[in-house]
């Protein structure tokens, strides 16, 4: 089983399990678009280490700081989290949608490129 929890209480909770490289939250399904599984295999870069980047809360580096406040507080409040990361110098997101008030837990996270958003 996983050990965090649904939804965190405060950004100082989010930070400690950050500093030590602790999972942040649920990734649900796990999906990618075909164009995006074509980039990271031309790269030779296993989709695992951007789901694992994105999970402990390391947005990526194209991420504006206003955006990745956002990602914390979504941590908080259960809404959608966005990561944006550079491989072979082509942008991918991974996206995990928000937290689904029926069944209380955040149903998928998926790798696209920009333009299939």
């Amino acid at each position: 089983m996983h050990d965090f929890p649904l939804l965190y209480s405060s950004l100082e909770e989010i930070e400690r399990r950050r500093m030590i490289g602790k999972p942040l939250f649920s990734l649900g399904r796990i999906l990618a678009t075909p164009a995006a599984l074509d980039v990271l295999l031309a790269a030779k870069h296993h989709p695992a280490k951007l789901l694992q980047q994105h999970q402990r809360g390391t947005w990526g580096t194209e991420l504006c700081v206003a955006d990745k406040a956002a990602n914390d507080q979504a941590l908080i409040t259960g809404g959608r989290l966005l990561s944006v990361y550079v491989v072979n110098g082509i942008r991918l997101y991974v996206i995990t949608e928000a937290v689904n008030e029926e069944t209380q837990r955040r149903e998928c996270t998926t790798t696209l490129l920009p333009s299939e958003y």
